[in-house]
């Protein structure tokens, strides 16, 4: 997965892949001097040697040692060990990738458990709250609504010629932290990121923000603000400005993959139903959510020797990802032999005015997730609508998923009532970051006796209980959208189905459950997020192919996922050459 690098000028390019007589990738560029070092997909820094100094006008402006990729790391690996503050490291880290993509991917590559909170999240939140006083470098495609009609000529200027994979936000509802105008563009850097360590070149990639306004007046009166100061289109002004974003992408990229990301909960299902079809698409915060969660609670039934069937979830929080995965888990249970109702029955949605119940006032995309109202008649309740505690009471919930964004809503009086109900509860506590979370596991294990099986959405430290370490799995969407990213890009589909989606997630458990089932983990540690994702895109592969949406490639029988490893990118430095 090679990538080519572009900039118009005239019939030249900046930068080229080509290949030589035996085959072997190089880079040819008509850069020259330091602004090869300026280029973070040319800047080889000191690794540069004796004859592309000499050929590309280097000499002198680097230390005379020749140094490898290999020490580049340790060198920058130090230096992040000088780094004394969460945010002081993820900037640390940002700017290595600014000098140099492939620096950057194979630090992330040697350390990736510890680099990835700083990439990503927890912190990357802290660092978009503060984007517009410590970000320096601009990075990625802006796009404003006053240029919807310029969008064409935007996307022919961006450097590269074979983009494959797009991530795209508004910044309107980034994590748990809301609206963040600009600095939004940061969750589309950092999920890319995650592209570039699961095996995605990143000369393939682009992020991308639709900077529509933003609501949050601090942002609009804070002199440093680089946005747009105006109040957040919304209506027919915000999808024209998504009309035209995505029509131009697929003109401009048409083997591109779509990824939307963080986009309000409304907007979030409406823009992809509307373009899911216009080119291959998804919205992580719905599908990938749902296939993680999907995936987590697979690997504990297997676990407990129980079925997904059987199981009574409770879903705090009825955002994207909340209906996300209720979604999933339905399609999970309707696999494994129940009705649309029946599913529908074993889910049980809380919005921020409680249980879900049908006509109930709501939004339209949560009438199909609310409850029969015959169904809870018999029910002890206080209120016109069941509140969390009674949920979980009076409908007898053995599993319980947090994605409200709302920190301690997990509290001992519900974790304790969910914990009478069963052996064995689940408890997944997806909300980021860290400061969202609905409980943590430390407490979710000692007031359970340590009988809960617990996953998180952020990373939390393994826990001491009774003698026993328990390791905190970690439901991570990184472990579900690299791999589907892989598997269209390699299968060439045309479109990203519900199916192809739910692959993934089954995916996922199988592989916990083929390696890490002993140690009771829902999910694996995010150091095999390489193989992980090429075991994820192996199915997805053949899903795609099974939905007659893509093709079988040529070569990747009998062993996809060998297919998938060959053809994933690896960070390392390739010769350059004069152009």
């Amino acid at each position: 997965m090679t990538g080519v690098v572009s900039r118009a000028s005239g019939a030249a390019r900046e930068v080229e892949v080509r290949y030589d007589a035996q085959g072997a990738p190089y880079l040819a560029t008509t850069l020259r001097g330091a602004q090869l070092l300026r280029h973070p997909l040319t800047n080889k820094g000191a690794a540069f040697d004796r004859e592309e100094r000499r050929a590309l006008g280097l000499e002198g402006l680097l230390p005379p040692a020749i140094t490898t990729l290999e020490q580049q790391v340790e060198r920058a690996y130090a230096g992040f060990g000088l780094q004394t503050t969460a945010l002081g490291r993820h900037l640390y880290l940002r700017g290595i990738q600014d000098r140099s993509d492939v620096i950057f991917q194979a630090l992330l590559a040697a350390h990736l458990e510890e680099l990835l909170p700083y990439v990503y999240t927890p912190t990357v939140a802290e660092a978009i709250e503060r984007f517009d006083h410590v970000h320096q470098e601009p990075k990625g495609l802006v796009i404003t609504y006053d240029d919807i009609e310029r969008i064409d000529a935007l996307l022919a200027a961006w450097p590269a010629d074979d983009v494959r994979v797009v991530v795209a936000t508004d910044a309107s509802a980034i994590l748990g932290i809301g609206d963040r105008g600009h600095g939004g563009i940061g969750i589309s850097i950092g999920k890319l990121s995650l592209y570039g360590a699961a095996g995605v070149d990143p000369a393939r990639t682009m992020p991308v923000l639709l900077d529509a306004g933003t609501d949050r007046d601090s942002l609009r009166e804070d002199p440093l603000y680089q946005g747009v100061r105006r109040e957040r289109a919304r209506g027919q002004a915000y999808l024209s400005l998504v009309d035209a974003f995505v029509g131009a992408l697929a003109r401009r990229y048409p083997r591109a993959l779509l990824q939307w990301e963080d986009l309000a909960k409304d907007a979030a299902i409406d823009v992809l139903h509307r373009h899911r079809r216009s080119m291959p698409s998804f919205n992580d915060d719905v599908q990938g959510t749902g296939a993680v969660a999907l995936a987590g609670l697979l690997a504990a039934c297997a676990g407990k020797g129980e079925r997904l069937r059987d199981q009574r979830v409770v879903i705090h929080g009825a955002g994207a990802g909340g209906a996300g995965v209720a979604m999933a888990i339905q399609a999970g249970m309707r696999r494994e032999g129940l009705s649309d109702e029946e599913a529908r029955a074993r889910v049980l949605v809380l919005d921020s005015r409680g249980l879900l119940i049908e006509g109930a006032k709501m939004e339209a995309y949560k009438a199909p997730l609310a409850q029969r109202r015959a169904a809870i008649e018999s029910w002890k309740i206080t209120g016109e609508r069941p509140d969390l505690l009674e949920t979980v009471r009076e409908g007898r919930a053995t599993v319980l998923i947090g994605l409200s964004g709302q920190a301690g809503a997990f509290d001992e009086t519900i974790v304790k009532q969910l914990g009478s109900q069963c052996a064995r509860p689940i408890v997944l506590a997806l909300s980021n970051p860290i400061t969202s979370c609905e409980a943590r596991p430390a407490d979710v294990l000692a007031w359970t006796e340590g009988r809960a099986i617990v996953a998180t959405g952020s990373p939390f430290a393994p826990v001491e209980l009774g003698g026993k370490r328990f390791v905190i799995g970690q439901g991570n969407n990184a472990f579900v959208f690299p791999g589907i990213g892989l598997g269209a890009m390699l299968s060439g589909a045309s479109e990203i189905t519900d199916q192809m989606v739910l692959e993934a997630a089954y995916a996922l458990a199988e592989y916990v459950q083929e390696r890490h089932l002993a140690s009771g983990a829902m999910y694996p540690p995010i150091r095999e997020l390489r193989e992980v994702s090429a075991h994820v895109a192996a199915r997805v592969m053949r899903r795609a192919v099974d939905d007659g949406v893509g093709t079988w490639p040529e070569g990747a029988d009998p062993d996809p996922v060998a297919f998938v490893r060959a053809r994933s990118w690896t960070p390392r430095h390739l010769p350059v050459r004069p152009a």
